[in-house]
């Protein structure tokens, strides 16, 4: 028997309950509401130059990469960038060149470093390669279909537009820690977006894709106004909002590949994200606990002293959480998925907490010490979280 509970207890418990409650339900009907598609017309589809950056021989990186260069699209190059000249990944490209003998394929390969980000420092001295006024900048671990670039540059050829971004969902490697990686992106993480997208915010920008002209990222400094930023792809679409420009979440969704091989592997990826929009986003970050609807609604109800319009609650948000899992998982993917969900969003909640413990991250092989600006300094001493 559960004792009985101090009325302000009940009240905050039950209200705790009823925002994990609000925000499953709307979780759920934001992951149905399609993106309107572009309406821009593409009687004269411009030239792009597609910008890949690369860093080792990831996990179907073949796969991915040439997804990118097989597009039904009539004028675009591929520009590949690595800063180790005996990276593997030079080996993919090398192959798809072979394969793709007619189409605008290169690679660059130099070892400057413009600042702490590894990635934009790739893309700066990617940039003597780009022939076009069209940039598409995407990772190296997302599939694409052949109609992708299409659709991703039509809303550019609007004045008026910053830059074009994807949302994009979990593709995993067999395992249960792919799995539940799968299931952060595709259940948590594109959820929270959709649900931002639905309210009319636009302050986002993703790595899997950011569309862009040429002329606006000089306008905002290049790459190299982003050479220190952990979050580049979202500080790209804040310069351009800041110029009074618009972003644009595209109809595509894009699929990227998830590898995590241990818990470990697992763990410090979330974190990185986590800490990633704590440091860009630090009150949206601290208001995202009622986006882990069952802990939240749990805990509500255990404040409430188990009262029943908190346990009603607590069973809405369960049935939302269902139906969210229902309403994206992929075709072909077992029912038995649902078993751990409750683990997944308790390894969420978690982790959101554990994010405000420190700003230290693990990004590849090195550790970087988040600033209050975003920025990331290198950290000479290591650590597993």
């Amino acid at each position: 028997m559960i004792a009985a509970a101090h009325p302000w207890l009940i009240w905050c418990g039950s209200a705790l309950a009823a925002l994990a409650m609000g925000y499953g339900i709307t979780a759920w009907l934001a992951v149905r509401t399609l993106i309107r598609p572009s309406r821009s017309a593409m009687t004269d589809a411009p030239p792009v130059t597609l910008l890949k950056p690369l860093c080792g021989a990831e996990h179907e990186i073949y796969q991915c990469l040439r997804s990118f260069c097989n597009q039904d699209y009539p004028r675009f190059q591929v520009v590949f960038g690595v800063s180790d000249p005996n990276d593997p990944a030079i080996a993919v490209v090398h192959r798809l060149q072979r394969e793709f003998p007619n189409s605008d394929l290169s690679i660059a390969v130099d070892r400057r470093r413009h600042g702490s980000s590894p990635k934009v420092s790739n893309l700066i001295n990617m940039m003597c390669l780009a022939r076009h006024d069209y940039l598409v900048i995407s990772d190296s671990d997302v599939r694409v279909t052949r109609d992708y670039l299409a659709k991703v540059v039509a809303p550019l050829l609007d004045p008026s537009v910053g830059i074009v971004t994807c949302a994009y969902r979990g593709w995993p490697r067999p395992g249960l820690w792919s799995l539940l990686g799968c299931l952060f992106i595709d259940e948590w993480f594109t959820p929270s977006v959709r649900v931002a997208a639905l309210s009319g915010s636009r302050s986002f920008a993703f790595g899997a894709t950011i569309a862009m002209r040429r002329h606006v990222l000089a306008d905002i400094g290049g790459f190299m106004s982003i050479a220190d930023q952990l979050a580049d792809d979202y500080r790209l679409g804040e310069l351009t909002r800041r110029m009074g420009l618009r972003t644009v979440l595209s109809e595509v969704v894009v699929e990227t590949c998830v590898d995590e091989r241990s818990l470990g592997d697992l763990v410090r990826h979330e974190l990185r994200w986590l800490r990633t929009i704590r440091a860009v986003r630090p009150a949206g970050h601290a208001l995202s606990f009622v986006t882990f609807g069952i802990p939240v609604a749990a805990v509500g109800s255990l404040l409430a002293g188990g009262a029943a319009p908190a346990l009603a609650m607590l069973g809405i948000t369960a049935a939302a959480r269902v139906m969210l899992h229902l309403a994206v998982r992929k075709p072909g993917s077992a029912l038995s998925h649902l078993l751990v969900l409750p683990f997944r969003d308790t390894l969420s909640f978690a982790l959101w907490g554990w994010s405000f413990v420190t700003r230290r991250v693990h990004w590849r092989d090195d550790y970087f010490q988040v600033t209050r600006d975003g920025a990331v300094q290198p950290v000479v001493r290591p650590s597993p979280w």
